[in-house]
Formats: structure tokens, sequence, C-alpha cells
């Protein structure tokens, strides 16, 4: 077996003439036998696309692990390890597998759910074997395999043509050029350019729109231009704006433990204990200060979520991109099948004078029913608009269409009078024409009455219509074939008017996303007569419109500016898509984009969250996030909500463990300095920190506040400091006053101190979740959920009889008096109502800060 050596080129495999191709590639116009087949599908393995290399279970699991937080806690379930404190080590490592084994066991059932829906795709194609046609899988395809083609079929391999009729192709998904291409056996007469410009060549991943051909594969899989791109796109995906936010989060948790620890550490272990004694209770406020269930609290939150969108037509890829969706407040979109129906319609036929005419949409109709050549959506519309009966008409020939004529032209005859009908671009049109039609009198042509047609065609261009032109000759000579020569002296008849009619729900969308603080902006190769039109129609406000050839005039500063003041890109390349998402991602805004073709795929990747749709090429599904079941904005609007409402419980774990978690345990770090006595055990501090945990599992099914879910909500590493330096403080006062009461009024003995001090602290730091839970004030006008009330409720009670049992004891608790009891439901009372005062001013000294910066911002 003869194969062609893996470092030619295709471009230089298929500037070789068929028959020398055929003899390199050792196969014939009749294909291979299935033997052969079947030995070159070891030699070049499956025709399919590299993906990204799947993880197996294990490693999957272990990366959990490279989380800052959960390092924190494995580090110091190791100290306790060493040091033989087996219960503190058990509690750490509970802690720690619990976060990790939930969060795998989410991820992998969303990442099922995606596989499941990549599997609907075509995976079969028409093939010669044994000289006989057959139907083979797609993957099963190797060079040398001479394959059959026909309108509707997906081009399985790169491919060079062996013989073609009327074969016109979509390269979009690849190349982004709208029209579909002529394919033919004519060679290119300039070599040099880009290969998915030869016109005897097809590509992996295109589709045939008519016609039909048969091609020998030259390339499959990865080397084919379609897996070159495909390839690219497995690298690692850029970063996210929750992940980046939740990374910057856990290095501040990081320097904040680092230098609690190592100041407790050293204070202790040389002014007041042993160095054991004094890293254990080092190593149990890491712990402590560590919201080590973040990482399960964040998967359990985005599972929700995902769960909540799958019911509404929604696969979720990626967990982390519904929290990218709250943060998102940019989203850009085509405009064909997102604003509009993606399925034109004709709305008039219309003589010189623009007044309706039967006749001009007679022969149109006769053009597009008769053509066998390249069917386009305009073709589709005529039919569907009214049926004609064409039994009177006998088709002799036709003149396809083509790139260069821009028309078609269809020879009919009826009661022996053979006419020539055309159809196509009305400068093209008229071209060819030399009179004119109005009324049933025929005219001459004249310049005014063709400026007068011109105006027409402009003025309905303007209004975001699609026009074609429609003439007619009588042919006084009778022959078997004719030609585009035949195209002269033609009697122009009129205009039929086209257009893709916006989506019902697409004024509601636009409104949603509005009414959200989202910004739509809208990308498309589209002109822009039309894109304007459709957005009037539809009520989107145009606040600029910027073409394609005015952005490769841009330097990248100038388009940084162009972005923010632009919301319509129209006739922009593939190129300058991900031109203008980098842009707007460089500016800092956290971007969405929602595309389906192989030229969205990068700007897929580059955005914040991609949105792909389930009929996309498998290389946009690939580089997506979401998959929608079905392209409509609407959905859109409430993924972001769904977004909000999980980033929304995610801060308030994260609010609760930087506020009243951190000032207990900088509480414990300052009272070791002056008591005789640690103030709490290290493995009392580990138990404090479990509950606490456990109460706060049920923060994903909170509800969340409407006013918090109107605008996108971001990541702000400097919030969460300023509300830590806050609240923290509160929670240390009642901490200093509970060890003022335990000392000067009960001259509480060591295991007396250590149990009141753990019943105050777990009780304040677990209530308080109602205060922070919510801006709102007072707080019990946001109503928390059953499960959240009941978790919290539960942890304080099972804290409070705790010490009165024999577990109570294997931790060192002994009984409180009851009057202790009595304090504390008053210190309690006192915290929450000092919280929620301190609350309502935080928010406030917030909102005017942020007015000033924003304020600032705006000054040029």
């Amino acid at each position: 077996m003869t194969t062609p050596p893996s470092e030619t080129s295709n471009a230089e495999l298929v500037d070789l003439p068929v028959d020398q191709l055929l003899d390199v590639l050792s196969t014939t116009d009749s294909g291979l036998s299935s033997k052969e087949a079947r030995a070159r599908l070891e030699v070049y393995g499956q025709n399919v696309l590299v993906k990204r290399k799947k993880r197996t279970a294990a490693a999957k699991f272990l990366s959990y692990f490279k989380s800052p937080l959960v390092i924190i806690l494995v580090m110091a379930g190791f100290v306790t390890i060493f040091f033989r404190e087996l219960t503190n080590a058990t509690i750490i490592f509970t802690v720690v597998i619990m976060s990790v084994i939930l969060g795998f066991y989410q991820e992998s059932k969303a990442e099922k759910a995606a596989e499941i829906l990549g599997k609907k795709v075509r995976t079969t194609a028409t093939v010669l074997r044994n000289g006989a046609k057959v139907e083979v899988q797609i993957s099963d395809i190797v060079p040398g395999d001479v394959i059959q083609l026909a309108a509707g079929d997906i081009v399985p391999a790169d491919s060079k043509i062996i013989n073609a009729k009327d074969f016109f192709v979509d390269q979009s998904a690849l190349t982004g050029e709208s029209y579909p291409a002529e394919k033919s056996t004519t060679p290119p007469n300039n070599r040099s350019g880009a290969i998915t410009e030869r016109n005897d060549c097809i590509f992996l991943g295109t589709s045939v729109v008519s016609g039909t051909a048969s091609a020998v594969v030259v390339r499959t899989g990865n080397l084919t231009e379609y897996g070159k791109i495909a390839k690219k796109l497995v690298a690692r995906v850029p970063e996210t704006e929750f992940e980046r936010g939740l990374r910057k989060f856990g290095y501040l948790i990081m320097q904040v433990t680092f230098l609690l620890v190592i100041l407790v550490f050293f204070v202790n272990a040389l002014y007041r204990r042993g160095v054991l004694e004094s890293l254990l209770f080092s190593v149990a406020l890491a712990v402590g200060v560590t919201p080590e269930l973040l990482p399960m609290i964040v998967s359990v939150n985005l599972s929700k979520g995902a769960i909540a969108m799958s019911s509404k037509g929604v696969i979720v890829k990626r967990l982390a991109s519904i929290q990218n969706f709250g943060s998102m407040n940019v989203l850009c979109t085509d405009k064909t099948g997102t604003l509009t129906e993606n399925r034109i319609t004709l709305v008039l036929h219309v003589d010189l004078e623009g007044n309706r005419d039967e006749k001009v949409f007679l022969y149109s109709f006769l053009n597009s029913h008769y053509q066998t050549g390249l069917k386009s959506p305009l073709d589709d519309a005529i039919l569907r608009h009214m049926d004609v009966d064409t039994n009177p008409y006998k088709k002799i020939d036709e003149v396809p269409f083509d790139f260069t004529r821009k028309r078609v032209s269809i020879v009919v005859e009826r009661e022996g009078q053979r006419f020539l009908t055309s159809k196509g671009a009305p400068e093209e049109i008229l071209r060819v024409c030399s009179y004119c039609e109005l009324a049933g009198a025929i005219f001459d042509l004249t310049e005014q009455m063709q400026k007068k047609i011109e105006k027409k065609y402009r003025d309905f261009s303007s209004e975001g219509y699609r026009v074609l032109g429609v003439a007619y000759k009588k042919l006084r000579e009778d022959k078997l074939v004719y030609s585009a020569k035949d195209e002269t002296d033609m009697t122009f008849l009129g205009l039929v008017v086209f257009m893709d009619p916006p989506k019902k729900t697409a004024r509601k969308s636009i409104a949603l996303l509005k009414q959200s603080h989202v910004d739509l902006k809208i990308l498309t190769g589209d002109n822009e007569l039309v894109t304007r039109q459709v957005c009037e129609q539809l009520g989107f406000e145009i606040k600029g419109v910027v073409l394609g050839p005015e952005i490769s005039q841009m330097t990248d500063d100038a388009l940084a500016r162009v972005v923010e003041e632009t919301n319509i890109f129209a006739r922009v390349t593939p190129g300058q898509k991900d031109r203008i998402m980098n842009a707007l991602r460089n500016n800092g805004h956290v971007v969405g984009y929602l595309g389906d073709g192989i030229n969205d795929a990068a700007s897929l990747r580059t955005s914040d969250v991609g949105i792909s749709v389930n009929n996309a090429v498998d290389v946009a599904k690939e580089s997506a996030d979401i998959i929608l079941l079905h392209k409509d904005l609407t959905v859109l609007q409430q993924g972001v909500l769904e977004g909000r409402k999980t980033f929304g419980n995610t801060m308030k774990y994260v609010m609760m463990g930087t506020s009243s978690n951190f000032g207990n345990m900088f509480s414990a770090a300052g009272a070791s300095l002056f008591l005789p006595f640690l103030p709490m055990l290290p493995g009392q501090i580990l138990l404090n920190n479990l509950l606490y945990d456990l109460s706060e599992l049920a923060i994903p099914t909170d509800n969340v506040d409407r006013e918090y879910i109107e605008k996108p909500r971001r990541w702000d590493i400097s919030f969460v400091r300023e509300f830590m330096v806050f609240f923290g403080p509160i929670s240390s006062l009642f901490d200093f006053l509970t060890f003022f009461v335990m000392i000067a009024i009960f001259h509480a003995s060591e295991p007396l101190f250590q149990t009141a001090w753990f019943l105050e602290s777990l009780s304040t730091q677990t209530l308080v979740i109602f205060v922070i839970r919510t801006r709102k004030t007072p707080f019990y006008k946001s109503k928390p959920s059953t499960y959240l009330l009941l978790g919290a409720l539960s942890v304080v009670v099972f804290a409070l009889i705790l010490p009165f049992t024999g577990l109570g004891g294997f931790f060192g608790f002994v009984r409180p008096p009851a009057s202790f009891l009595a304090i504390l439901l008053a210190f309690i009372g006192t915290y929450l109502g000092l919280a929620e005062f301190l609350k309502r001013w935080f928010y406030k000294w917030l909102d005017r800060r942020t007015g000033q910066l924003t304020s600032l911002q705006q000054i040029p």
C-alpha cells in the first residue's frame, strides 16, 4: 500500500492532476476494496478530530486538591497526623474529602449530560467500496476513499473533486464566507492563495448546498483544515472571570492565614507554651480561618443552577460558566437566528412603480421551481409564498447561477412559445435588459427609467429588505442548449422583496437583557442596512454602527474605544469578531458570546461565557460552556438570573467566613497571648469550625433578593477585604465581652471558660447569617429558605446540648451554669442587633464610595 507522506502538505497533494493523485494514493475512481480500507484505517487511524485529552476519574478527582483553600487544610491535616492528634486530623480530612467528593460528583454529572448531547450528530457518509456505493461511519473513512456527495450531505474529509455537476458547497462554517462556493474539476489559476479558496477541493465540516459530485479523500482527522483549527482549540481554556475571582480570594485567605498563624505560633512558643502545643493551636487556627467548604458550596450552588437550567432546555458543560452568567455585562451575538427567525419570507412582488404585479411573481416562481442548481433561501421563500400551477409550462434548459453573473435563467415553453426568465441581483439583471414592462406595455429602458428602478431598489434595501430583479425574453430560436450569451436584450419586469422576520420573542428578550443590565452587541456578516432595520423593528437602541472594513484599519487602542460606543458591527469577519471580543474583555467587561460555526470557535473560547446550540458544528460545541437546545435569548436571560443567584449564595458563605468566623479566630489568637491557658483547645476549634460549616451547607438552597439579581455581580476582593475588616472586629468585641464575663463574674476554670466561649462563638457566627444574607433592613423582611433556617437552628441547639453529654466530655467541655445561658441569650440578641445597624451603615458608605469612583471614572 502506497500512502502519501505525512510531511506532504495538503496544497502539494491537491496541486496534482486527478489521475496522478489517484496513483499517489494507490486508488482508482472506483474506490478502495474493503480489505484495503481496513488496512489504511490501521495506518491513518480514525477520521476524528482531536479533543481535549479526557482525564481519568482519578486525575479529575486529584485536580480538586489544587485549590489554595484545600492545600491549607491538607497541610494542616498532615501536621496533626505527624503529632498523632488523630481526632483533629479526622475532623480536618472529613471536611476535605466531603468537599472534594461532592464537587467531583456534580461536575462529572454535568459533563456526562453534555457528552450525550454531543453524540447527536450525523455519523455516516456514502463511499465506493469494492466498486459499489456503501454507507460507512465517517470515522472509518481513509485517504484514497472515493466519496459520493449530494445536496444536504456533510463533507466527511478534505478531498479533491473527480467530477461534479452544478455542485455548490457552503463553507461559511469554515471560512465565514456567507455565499456558497461553486466547486468543479477546474484547477485554480492562482495556486498561491489559501487552500480553502480552491474550487477543485472540498473540506471536512462543510455542507453540500446543491448538485452532485464524487471526490477522492486526501486528508482525514487532525490533518484536515478543520482539524488544524480544532487542534488549536484543545489548548488551555482562558481563565474566566469567576475563576480569577476564586483564585484571588484563595490567595487572600492564604495571606491572612499565614500571617496570623506565624504570629500566634512564635509568640506562644517563645513566651508562654511549648512548641508542640503552640503548633497544634496554630494549625487549628489556620483551619478555623479557612473557608474550607467553599469548593463544596460553590459546587452545590453551580450544580443546583445546572439542574435548573437543564429543565429550561440548556445543557451546562462547564459549571463555572453559570456564575460567569451572573457576572456577564456584555453579550455578543449574530443577528441571524437570534434576533431573526433565520427564515426568509417574500413580502412584495412589484412592478417599476412599486405596485403589486402577479406577472412578476409568476416569472420568479417559474425560475425558482425549475432551476436545479444552487437553491438559495430566497428561492425557498418564493416557493412557499404561493402555489402556482406549472403544468402548462415545460422546462427546456437552464443557465445555472454563478457568483460572477449573480443571476439564474430558465428556458420554458408554453403553447409553442419559448421564453427565458431571469432572476438575480437587480444591478446584474438591469445590465442585460434593453426594455421594461409596465401595466402590460413594453418600453425602451432609458437611462431615466433605469435610475428610477435603481432608486426603488435602494429604497427597499435601506428599509432592511433583500431584493431580486426579475426579467424575461421571448425566444425566437429553438435550440437544445442555451447559455449566458442568450441573456441579452431582455425586458425588466419588476422586483421581488424579502425579509428575515424578527423572532416573536426577540423584542421581549432584548427588553429583559436590558432590564438585567446586560448590553447586547450584534456582530454580523450581513449588511448594515438590513441589520439596522431589524434592530429598529425590535426596539433595539442603536448606539453606533461600525463596518468590518473600518475595523481592519483600526489599531487595538482605537478599537478599544469604539467597542464601548458601538453596538452593531456589520460585515465583520471571524478574525474581527475575535478582536472585538478581546477589546471588550481588556476593557474590563465580562463577555458572553453566542455562536454556532467553526469561525465562531475562537470567540467562544475567548469569551467568559461561550454559548452554542445543539445543531452547531462539533468544534463550536467543544469550545462552548453552555449548549442551548433552542437559539433563544429569553433562555439566556434566565441563565443570567440563575448565575446571579448562585453567585449571591456563594458570596453569602464568603462573607460569613471572612467576618464572624474570621473575628472569632482573631479573638482566639489575641486571647492566647494574655491568658494563662488556651481560650479553646485545638480539637474544640476544629469542632466549632465543622459545626459552623455544616450550618452553612444549606446556603445553596437559600432565596436571593430580587434587588440583588437586577445587576451583574462580580468578584471584588477589595469588598471582601473591607467586609472582613469591618465585621470581624464586631464579632471579636462580643468574644472579648465573653472573656471578661467568664473571668470577672464566673471566675471560670479553664474547661468552663473554653466551653462558654465555644457556645458563644458558634451561636453568634452561625446566627449572623440571617443578617448578612440580605441588604434589606430589618433582615427579617427577606425570607431565608427553610433548609437554611433549620440547619442554623439545629447546629445552635446541638451546640447548647453538647456540654451536657458524654461526647462533650470527650472534647473537654463541662456543663455551664444556667445564668451563663441567660447572658449568652442576651449577647446573641445584642450582637445581631448591632450587626444589623452597622450593616445598614456599611452599605450606605459603600454606595457613596462606589458613586464617587464612578463619577471620577467619567471625568475625561
